[in-house]
């Protein structure tokens, strides 16, 4: 067999980009894009939680392309809070009951839907109905179903629709994507990743609701774990088979505790995963016919190391979430789609609906 030609890190990643924004997309969308040169976009958060805090606010004052410019929550003392913190004009923040009104805001030009997953289907719909694109946090939505009218309404609307899967503009998780797509080492044979803490917050919280959430620690953990399959391997799963496992069921009533999967890829190789609101696991290994690769930790938000045959891959960490929001205004300012549009939220969800089937007809199930 013909053995296909090295890539450089540097080339995967730029041709990556580049191929991420070949999909042209509607007029109406590269109208809409024609910005003033220079001009940051506006980003409105929707949602003002432990990750909109944390992250996503902070983020947003180290990026180039964007600005936090507007705030939407159901809690007045938050709203008094954030417009002093990040000098927030009383105009462009909203509750949920004026939030249809952001149509007439110029300032803002991107919404970041992170809410409680049951809420995402609403507020992206309406966010595209209102004129601005979307970014949605993971995951997309309580099913494949949900994902499909998010998906069919922002194109309805001419509006570009991403998901928050930051570790995609990450330089750990690019060089594995690079390593396993492009059979640097050869062809990868198996794949075992895990991800999961061992959950310790308020009982009460919406993350141990179903209704809410969707599911417990596969639908707010293992989506890493299945995201990390699919880009090392750069294919889709066919069928899934999974069992579980709660030690705390008081707490877990509701919602899956721990979750083990196998899938079946179209190249045949062995991939085991593992989700957990039970225990700390963050890892992603591969095994290829001339070696190894591996990520320790895998998906976090900073402090990410690798691996490569045992030598370190000796990669910096960036803000992941200052990348991911500039690239999306990039492709806004562009009209250019996402490299992790709608579309690969959906992928992810149809895999989480079948290991959810698999868990209750303790067989295989098919993924689609």
């Amino acid at each position: 067999m013909k053995q296909a030609p090295k890539t450089s890190r540097r080339d995967f990643i730029r041709k990556s980009s580049v191929l991420a924004g070949a999909l042209a997309v509607s007029p109406a969308i590269l109208s809409a894009a024609c910005l003033q040169p220079g001009k940051k976009l506006g980003i409105a958060l929707v949602g003002l939680g432990g990750y909109a805090g944390g992250q996503l606010a902070p983020a947003l004052q180290q990026t180039k392309n964007c600005y936090l410019a507007g705030i939407v929550t159901g809690t007045p003392s938050k709203a008094t809070e954030w417009a002093a913190k990040y000098n927030i004009p009383q105009k462009n923040i909203y509750n949920y009951q004026t939030f249809d009104s952001i149509a007439d805001n110029p300032d803002i030009d991107i919404i970041y839907v992170v809410l409680p997953v049951s809420m995402h289907k609403e507020y992206t719909i309406r966010a595209a109905r209102a004129g601005k694109h979307v970014i949605c946090e993971k995951p997309m939505a309580l099913n494949a179903a949900d994902c499909r009218e998010m998906i069919a309404a922002c194109k309805k609307a001419n509006r570009l629709l991403s998901i928050g899967y930051r570790l995609h503009f990450e330089p750990h998780t690019q060089e594995v994507m690079r390593l396993g797509q492009k059979q640097i080492l050869g062809k990868v044979t198996e794949i075992a990743t895990g991800n999961g803490f061992k959950y310790t917050g308020d009982p009460n919280a919406w993350r141990l609701k179903k209704a809410l959430a969707g599911g417990g620690g596969l639908m707010d953990m293992g989506i890493y774990a299945i995201q990390g399959a699919r880009y090392t391997l750069g294919q889709e799963p066919l069928a899934v088979r999974a069992t579980q496992e709660k030690t705390r069921p008081e707490l877990f009533s509701e919602v899956d505790e721990t979750v083990f999967w196998e899938l079946k890829f179209p190249g045949g190789q062995k991939v085991t995963g593992k989700s957990s609101y039970n225990n700390n696991w963050g890892f992603l290994r591969a095994k290829a016919d001339k070696g190894s690769f591996e990520l320790e930790p895998a998906y976090g938000y900073d402090g990410l190391d690798g691996k490569v045959n045992g030598k370190p891959m000796n990669i910096p960490n960036i803000n992941q979430q200052a990348a991911q929001m500039d690239d999306f205004a990039t492709c806004v300012r562009l009209g250019k789609q996402s490299r992790v549009p709608g579309e690969e939220g959906e992928k992810d969800m149809k895999v989480i609906d079948a290991i959810y089937r698999s868990l209750d007809s303790g067989k295989w199930e098919n993924i689609g």
